[in-house]
């Protein structure tokens, strides 16, 4: 049988977003009522939606092109898909409060814990439980990330990506501007805002699929992320 474990934030009208990000907007733009011909209709079934919203919207991933001005042109149609179809592991950093660091030793330490090793190629996702305790409350920004030299052990590492549940990699003013800027020098990129990463605790390797929309000249994409186990 096969578990199919949904990572993704729903998308919606007000959902939080990062600093000054889009708001995400979405109203009725053809109903049924409409192309059923009923004129002044006593309710609007939707048909169709209009979606407007950055690239950067709810659970994404990054392009190469995002993460400093040199990178101009690597954009995420041109980021091959075996980025973001990959193996994966998740590593338990719960115990991390806000704003607090993580450090290659205790990344190191999680992967001894949890009998795991980080192979070339791998996704590597970090549990901080951040979604479930802080989503869209006054502490939503102010989530724990990684170091600078985290993001270059990970990237000397060769992985694809590594993903996290904050709304950025590392911990702004402190470390978030320079662990894109690794992301971008050894090319491999990150996911922000998953969720349900505490279902992947203690139950090993897994299959990770992150799919970007092929959006011509793009900075990144939201994506639909799953994680699934074959039993």
């Amino acid at each position: 049988m096969t578990e199919i474990i949904d990572l993704s934030q729903e998308i919606y009208e007000g959902m939080p977003v990062y600093k000054d990000l889009p708001q995400v907007k979405m109203t009725i733009h053809n109903t049924h009522e409409e192309w059923n011909g009923i004129k002044n209709p006593k309710t609007k079934t939707p048909a169709v939606h209009k979606l407007e919203l950055g690239e950067h919207t709810g659970t994404h991933v990054d392009a190469i092109n995002h993460m400093e001005i040199q990178h101009k042109g690597k954009s995420i149609d041109k980021m091959p898909l075996s980025m973001f179809y990959t193996e994966g592991i998740c590593l338990d950093f719960s115990h991390k409060g806000l704003k607090e660091l993580i450090e290659p030793k205790e990344i190191e330490k999680a992967c001894k814990k949890a009998g795991l090793k980080i192979k070339k190629g791998d996704t590597v996702l970090f549990y901080t439980d951040h979604y479930r305790k802080n989503f869209n409350s006054e502490n939503w920004s102010n989530g724990p990330g990684i170091t600078t030299d985290s993001a270059r052990w990970l990237g000397e590492k060769k992985i694809s990506a590594f993903g996290v549940e904050t709304m950025s990699p590392g911990v702004p003013g402190i470390s978030n501007k320079e662990v894109h800027h690794i992301c971008g020098e050894l090319n491999f990129t990150h996911y922000e805002n998953m969720i349900n990463l505490h279902l992947l605790i203690d139950k090993g390797r897994f299959r990770f699929i992150g799919l970007p929309l092929k959006i011509k000249g793009g900075t990144g994409s939201p994506v639909r992320a799953v994680a699934i186990f074959e039993k």
